[in-house]
């Protein structure tokens, strides 16, 4: 698997963005996927998680309402899109493949991992 992140970048608070994360070898189809993210100087946390089948998916309290997961099949491809966008989402948002079907939010379940890409919200 060789995931590749990408949409970050420098917004204002209130606005949005859409992370996509394409995996380049199509071998997470039956698998479920995830976003997570690190901010400085803080650990890696759970952000939004979804199901092989696109069917299930499970969000951060901090994050319920504002982000939305989705995959796209076809194009290998997980998407997180971010509304209402807050100086707290500032972070690297990473995706990442679990080893399981079902949704996970414990990053211990997460087989491969993409660079990660930088998200930062002005005030």
């Amino acid at each position: 698997v060789q995931l590749q992140a990408c949409g970050g970048g420098l917004v204002q608070a209130g606005a949005s963005l859409k992370l996509s994360c394409s995996d380049s070898r199509r071998t997470s189809s039956n698998n479920a996927m995830s976003w997570f993210r690190q901010a400085p100087g803080k650990e890696r946390e759970f952000v939004a998680a979804i199901d092989w089948r696109g069917g299930s998916t499970s969000y951060a309290d901090s994050v319920d309402g504002r982000f939305a997961i989705s995959r796209d099949y076809g194009k290998s491809t997980v998407y997180l899109q971010m509304n209402a966008l807050a100086p707290e989402d500032t972070a690297v948002y990473y995706c990442a493949v679990a080893r399981t079907s079902a949704v996970a939010r414990d990053a211990t379940w997460y087989r491969y991992w993409g660079q990660g890409t930088l998200v930062t919200v002005s005030s």
